[in-house]
């Protein structure tokens, strides 16, 4: 029987151009799923996905829309490569954020069609969202959630008219504010003042803040039809940092409720590694592309190892 595994599936800002290519260069198995994905999408996208994934141009990879569809199906199609060769028994899947759909679905809970469609349009709905309420994301260096809470409060304060919340607890001592372009600045400001160092995200707006509360509707009517099974190992929830369990007895309901909370409440990366590293034995591999994941996990548990995928060994 093989070794369990742990399969790590990245979110948007991993995209690259060129991403996927050498997989399926390599592989029929890959080159099948980049094929099915481009059937699906069809030219909603203004080019076939594969394209925009191998040859950009970077601007319209980087674009939410395209970003989503193409990290969701650069890392099924690593997946399917390498597993085609070793037959992975799975311990537990988690994804960063839009990675959440890519773990599901390798861990049998959705379809690939359903995997595919759901993201492309909650890439087009959060993008949608941007563009109507402008905002922004701020990475705050050496802080820990009390102290983001505390310039989020201070940052807003007396102003209902901002919003700014802490969106992503990545790794110890990075944690990512999302809220209005104006409280995004005044945080910057008072993180200064307070010996705290900040990096402003290259992003199109304020991502899992309840600035994407019309993207969240959007996306709850999408879920409403989608099959959803139970999987075939642990996937890890970004809203909870503990593996998706039914709620009142209903598996499907609680994972639709999660995706939905997902886009307006914080991921909790930290805590999902930390749940995995205490709960499954078995190495850890992180699908294609980029090496982000295995860099967030040095800075959470340095005993855990990360193999990454981003091209054929």
């Amino acid at each position: 029987m093989p070794d369990p595994v742990v399969i790590l599936c990245p979110g948007q800002g991993a995209q690259r151009v060129g991403m996927g290519r050498a997989w399926f260069d390599a592989s029929p198995a890959a080159a099948q799923t980049f094929g099915a994905a481009d059937a699906i999408l069809g030219d909603s996208l203004g080019a076939p996905l594969s394209e925009i994934c191998f040859t950009g141009p970077a601007e319209r990879l980087d674009s939410t829309d395209a970003a989503q569809p193409a990290l969701f199906v650069t890392a099924v199609a690593s997946f399917q490569a390498w597993a085609g060769d070793t037959d992975p028994a799975l311990a537990a899947c988690a994804g960063l954020s839009l990675g959440e759909y890519t773990a599901l679905h390798l861990a049998g809970a959705i379809s690939f069609e359903d995997g595919l469609r759901l993201v492309a349009l909650r890439g087009r709905a959060m993008q949608d969202a941007a563009a109507a309420l402008p905002g922004a994301m701020v990475a705050l260096i050496g802080a820990d959630e009390d102290q983001a809470r505390d310039l989020c409060d201070r940052a807003t304060s007396g102003r209902p008219d901002l919003v700014l919340v802490p969106a992503n607890f990545n790794a110890p001592g990075q944690v990512v504010l999302s809220g209005s372009a104006e409280a995004c600045d005044l945080a910057e400001s008072l993180a200064a003042q307070a010996g705290l160092r900040t990096a402003r995200l290259p992003v199109a707006g304020a991502f899992h803040s309840p600035l994407m509360k019309p993207a969240a509707d959007r996306l709850a009517e999408a879920l409403a039809p989608v099959a959803i099974a139970e999987p075939r190992c642990p996937v890890l929830s970004n809203v909870t940092g503990e593996p998706h369990a039914a709620g009142d007895g209903d598996f499907a309901a609680a994972v639709r409720d999660a995706l939905v909370a997902q886009l307006t409440q914080p991921v909790r990366w930290e805590a999902c590694c930390r749940w995995l590293a205490a709960h499954t034995p078995g190495a850890f591999h992180e699908m294609a592309p980029g090496k982000t994941l295995a860099g967030l996990m040095r800075r959470i548990d340095r005993s855990i190892t990360v193999t990454t995928h981003d091209h054929p060994d």
